[in-house]
């Protein structure tokens, strides 16, 4: 398209596989590419916006779209059914709530029923893990692929997985993601968790404006891939206790999610889990553009997450 080849290696090497990844990105992030001039650089831009519409669009469209929409099985009826579905591809998904409450559980069991073909709830894909926590096991992939009957090799080589060491870290996988992403197809990525690094990396009030920057820039990442490739994003965040003794007095519940405003205005479906009585959790929908506020149970067991038990 009258794009020199060395030109579109240059922004290649930046992180841009795409046509959409350059349509979606400021002309300001574009023209600090090393060995592209502003002119090149305008005279990409016009070339993609002949190439694809990111214009005005009908409400008609929109709808056609979504419903062509995948969406993952959890593994639990239940939850699939208050989630219509599952979880939803080319969004955002955030699981928070304490410890011990099935976060790392379901993303191991989504891990997993990426791979399934549609008719049994899954988006015939590849799983990107990237884990800040050093929680992933493959041992729990094995005993959950053992119950849907996927052979153990295959399932466990169509997880990419990569340990996140900073916050910088985390950020730079992202554009090693578009890589794989380009060459293969990807059903889900899966971030577990993506707050904890930011949490030691970034100390005190000091770092805050920081820290919120480095991290709405990530989840503008992550949104970014959800876009491009129609991927479902799923990261699990932690909670933190509000400490001021007279607000929690009349809130049931003190703990509230981290990542403040940023956090919450970057993800599309909020999804908090509690504990309940021994292996049963609550998921309940926190936040979501579509679906209505209500809570259902579920359970963890050796097969991964399944419907709760009596």
């Amino acid at each position: 398209h009258g794009i020199h080849i060395s030109d579109i290696k240059k922004l290649q090497s930046a992180g841009f596989y795409t046509i959409d990844s350059v349509a979606y990105t400021p002309r300001k992030a574009l023209v600090a590419i090393k060995g592209l001039s502003e002119a090149k650089i305008d005279k990409i831009i016009n070339q993609v916006h002949t190439m694809i519409n990111i214009g005005f669009t009908t409400a008609l469209d929109i709808q056609a779209r979504r419903n062509e929409l995948i969406y993952i099985t959890t593994g639990s009826t239940d939850l699939d059914r208050l989630l219509r579905g599952g979880i939803e591809t080319g969004s955002i998904t955030e699981l928070f709530g304490e410890f011990r409450c099935g976060k790392t559980q379901l993303c191991h069991t989504l891990a997993v029923t990426c791979q399934l073909s549609s008719e049994r709830g899954g988006a015939e894909g590849k799983c990107l893990y990237i884990d800040s926590e050093g929680t992933f096991r493959p041992d729990r992939i094995l005993s959950i692929a053992a119950r849907y009957g996927l052979d153990n090799e295959t399932c466990l080589n169509n997880i990419a997985y990569a340990r996140a060491h900073n916050t910088d870290h985390q950020t730079a996988l992202l554009m090693q993601a578009a890589a794989m992403m380009s060459e293969t197809r990807f059903a889900i990525m899966i971030v577990d968790s993506a707050i904890s690094l930011y949490r030691t990396d970034f100390i005190g009030r000091g770092e805050l404006s920081a820290r919120q920057m480095h991290l709405a820039r990530f989840l503008r990442n992550l949104q970014r891939l959800a876009d491009e490739f129609g991927v479902a994003v799923v990261l699990t965040n932690q909670v933190m206790a509000t400490v001021d003794g007279g607000a929690s007095m009349f809130n049931a519940d003190p703990k509230k999610p981290t990542g403040g405003h940023i956090m919450a205005h970057a993800c599309c479906t909020r999804l908090q889990l509690k504990k309940s009585r021994g292996e049963n959790r609550i998921c309940k929908i926190y936040d979501s553009p579509s679906l209505p506020e209500s809570e259902t149970t579920f359970s963890i067991g050796e097969e991964g997450i399944k419907d709760a038990e009596d």
